[in-house]
């Protein structure tokens, strides 16, 4: 196979049993006080983006997973991720 580039993106969220901060705080003091109390909750994380060479879609996933999980860009105690090939 020839390699190519691709984005992959990795979200990063608190695990879903967790508190949210940051994600109460946008909720309570940003969109309930400007009125949009069609929104019931907020969840704040990180979006990190990564330009990837590999042979493969699922090579370069394969390859942003085993850095994200080798090189602790997370913390599997507290986070959830996403790794997502984008383009």
């Amino acid at each position: 196979m020839t390699p190519g580039s691709y984005v992959v993106e990795v979200i990063v969220e608190n695990k879903p049993l967790a508190r949210d901060p940051e994600g109460e705080t946008i909720h309570q003091n940003l969109i309930l006080k400007g009125g949009f109390n069609q929104v019931t909750s907020v969840r704040a994380g990180k979006l990190l983006r990564m330009n990837v060479e590999a042979n493969s879609p699922e090579d370069a996933r394969a390859i942003v997973r085993k850095l994200s999980d080798e090189l602790r860009i997370y913390n599997p105690a507290a986070h959830t991720i996403q790794v997502r090939i984008v383009g």
